[in-house]
């Protein structure tokens, strides 16, 4: 009879304070700030051109307890007509994560692709009902590659560092 190996997925739990698995949680999300602008209103209304849109976005991330960090997605967007801008948008959408035992080398990864993947669906919520409530048709932004674009910032830093092997021969 061959020697049995098994393995316990399901280990008793460890007394209060002595579990010592990794493990981040979304604790709270919020509207940090927020700012709708509507400077050509009412005229803006009988305007037939079609607005150009510019989206800009950013990521932060700080530590704001022990083991507690906020990352904030900011988002800025602007409509503008060829006969003056239709609407300014500033928004601060926040989540407040713990985090336990979990290595220094993986939180960044996780601050600046996975958290803003879970806090974006919700901000678009926001920003959909603002441009709604400000007399406009709802703006559904379009979905981010959070993952990619942080891959892209590693490789890019990676890059400027002179890690980047070489392509071809010269």
């Amino acid at each position: 009879m061959a020697d049995e190996t098994s393995i316990d997925i399901n280990p008793a739990p460890q007394a209060n304070g002595e579990d010592t698995s990794p493990a981040i949680g979304l604790i709270s999300q919020y509207v940090k700030d927020l700012s709708f602008e509507n400077p050509n209103a009412p005229a803006v209304f009988q305007w037939q051109s079609a607005p150009q849109m510019d989206v800009q976005f950013n990521i932060a991330a700080d530590g704001v307890g022990d083991n507690l960090f906020e990352v904030t997605l900011k988002i800025d967007v602007t409509a503008k007509h060829d006969e003056g801008t239709a609407f300014v948008i500033d928004l601060k959408y926040a989540g407040l994560f713990g985090v336990r035992n979990v290595p220094d080398d993986q939180l960044q990864p996780f601050f600046l692709a996975e958290a803003p993947r879970i806090l974006f669906p919700f901000a678009r919520r926001v920003v959909a009902d603002v441009v709604r409530d400000g007399g406009f048709q709802p703006l559904l932004l379009d979905p981010i590659d959070f993952h990619g674009l942080f891959m892209q910032q590693v490789q890019a830093q990676a890059e400027q560092a002179g890690d980047a092997a070489p392509v071809g021969q010269a």
